[in-house]
């Protein structure tokens, strides 16, 4: 089965990576981003396609400039999340024929996205936009576009996301956090998808 969750690994290690993601995968969870802000995080992204790469999606997040696109594909990544609405970053993902998940918070910016090719959205911060504000989107947007919510979304709340609209959800720090030890990373992500489970049937 594959769910529609983004593990954020926001800070993690190349010497952890292959470790960490294939607690993921086992736990349920076969999509797998790095933001660009963590350490060496090419070779994370690199090590872990290599190990793993027949058994779930890896890519990059935070990405924030088009010429980190090509890098992030030169390591085997195939999905590329931004917090943010670029366009070039969009097109650059989508030459290279990788999944694009920019950052929106406006109808503006949802829909410049779209035009500039978007596989689906990421709304971000979650928090801010609340379940409400997704609903009155979803009444706009096209039906079948995928839409996840970040940044105040988890097990807590997964139902109410899903009754507003939201296909999917991006974890960060509920998930993992740098030092945590993979067996806390392994029951973390057990209970999510769970709760995932429960909220989406």
């Amino acid at each position: 089965m594959s769910r529609n969750i983004i593990a954020i690994l926001r800070g993690i290690t190349p010497p952890e990576a292959v470790d960490i993601a294939g607690r993921l995968i086992d736990a349920g969870i076969t999509r797998i981003e790095v933001p660009l802000n963590s350490p060496d995080p090419l070779q994370s992204i690199a090590s872990m396609v290599e190990a793993h790469d027949d058994k779930a999606l890896f890519g990059a997040g935070t990405v924030l400039q088009p010429e980190h696109v090509a890098d992030v594909a030169a390591a085997g990544g195939r999905l590329i999340v931004s917090p943010d609405c670029h366009v070039p970053v969009i097109e650059a993902t989508k030459r290279l024929n990788m999944l694009s998940y920019p950052g929106v918070m406006t109808p503006s910016e949802a829909f410049t996205a779209l035009r500039a090719g978007a596989d689906g959205l990421k709304f971000f911060p979650a928090s801010l936009i609340g379940p409400a504000g997704l609903k009155a989107y979803r009444a706009v947007l096209p039906k079948e576009l995928p839409c996840y919510a970040v940044g105040g979304a988890g097990p807590e709340n997964f139902a109410d996301w899903r009754a507003a609209g939201a296909d999917g959800f991006g974890i960060g720090t509920a998930l993992y956090k740098p030092g945590e030890s993979p067996d806390s990373i392994s029951q973390k992500a057990e209970k999510i998808v769970k709760s995932y489970d429960e909220a989406m049937t």
